[in-house]
């Protein structure tokens, strides 16, 4: 497989050659005025400071030049949220940061690729979900309310993903390429919807949790990304500001035409608990419509299981244990019913 490499560093060239030869052939080149010299087969991977001006305009010249190519790779050694953002922003059809990450993607492309020519489709339901919530976040941070078509978009492409290929695989792909927020809104956008396949909920009520479980953390777009992104736990007065973003996603999301208010319920109220000790509006059971039940055991697995900088990931099993533990915080019964999506999806 041929694999076309291009960074705004010469130091980085022998490295990916070192890393990808001989078992693909690499050719690399420059960033620069008139360096385009890349053919419209292959995979191209950018390797770049996508906070700079310069090489940002230079990658989109390469991207007009080479939009029959399907296969966009960025490295993004950091995952900071804009950064990922920022790939997504430019036509980024994954992003890596670590060498067995990249490695990983290109044999899965390469068995993509092998497939597509066997006549075998192939999903992308979690690169399409990413892409959605990049275009999201970066309409809000730049001002414009979020375009609640992508939200749907993103949702029926989690829909799709797991009836076709189940849960496990989906949290699988989840967690091997994407991190940070973009991670956490992937993994409980497809437990939810694993949720409520599992509980044989109608088309209807699936689309509508996966849409909230979709939306849930869209406030996060508004919160600073010194708090974002930061690679440790959160301080208290961290914390507070973070804990913001369940109203300023309701803020965001109340006058889009079209959205429902059992969706705005599972934004704002996300983090409320039974007994009256969640936020933002300190809700007791019987204010806690069932939709935002579901959601939340939702949100607090997909939490757990998902890799953060200052933790491995936890098993889905302990990740379950924890869940059975918040007796009285969550509805006993529908986390026993969670037990099939938890240990076994």
């Amino acid at each position: 497989m041929l694999v076309h490499f291009v960074t705004d560093e010469p130091a980085k060239i022998p490295a990916i050659r070192a890393m990808l030869e001989p078992q693909y052939d690499v050719q690399s080149q420059l960033l620069g005025p008139g360096n385009t010299k890349i053919s419209s087969n292959g995979v191209l991977m950018v390797d770049a400071d996508l906070r700079k001006a310069a090489p940002v305009a230079q990658i989109k010249h390469v991207l007009r030049d080479l939009h029959c190519v399907s296969e966009r790779l960025f490295v993004v050694q950091s995952h900071l949220h804009h950064m990922v953002a920022q790939a997504f922003a430019l036509g980024a059809t994954a992003v890596v940061s670590r060498p067995r990450e990249i490695m990983s993607k290109l044999e899965q492309i390469e068995v993509a690729q092998k497939a597509a020519q066997a006549g075998f489709a192939v999903a992308s339901s979690e690169i399409n979900g990413a892409a959605a919530f990049a275009s999201m976040f970066s309409a809000i941070r730049e001002g414009e309310p979020p375009k609640l078509s992508n939200a749907e978009n993103a949702t029926s492409d989690v829909i799709n993903g797991i009836e076709q290929n189940g849960l496990g695989v989906w949290l699988d792909d989840v967690r091997r390429y994407h991190q940070g927020t973009f991670q956490h809104c992937l993994l409980v956008a497809g437990v939810a919807v694993g949720f409520a396949l599992s509980i044989k909920f109608s088309n209807a009520d699936v689309k509508r949790l996966g849409l909230a479980a979709t939306l849930h953390d869209i406030g996060k777009a508004r919160i600073p990304l010194v708090i974002l992104d930061k690679p440790g736990r959160l301080d208290p007065s961290e914390e507070e500001i973070m804990k913001r973003h369940p109203v300023i996603g309701y803020e965001l999301l109340k006058a889009l035409p079209g959205i429902g208010p059992e969706i705005l319920d599972g934004v704002r109220h996300h983090h409320e608990f039974l007994d009256g000790s969640g936020y933002p509006d300190a809700l007791t059971a019987p204010e806690i419509s069932d939709l935002v039940r579901l959601l939340t055991i939702s949100d607090i697995f997909a939490a757990l299981i998902e890799s953060r900088p200052y933790r491995p990931p936890m098993s889905r099993q302990d990740a379950y244990k924890i869940l059975c533990a918040m007796d009285g915080k969550l509805e006993r019964s529908l986390v026993k019913a969670f037990q099939n999506v938890a240990l076994r999806a």
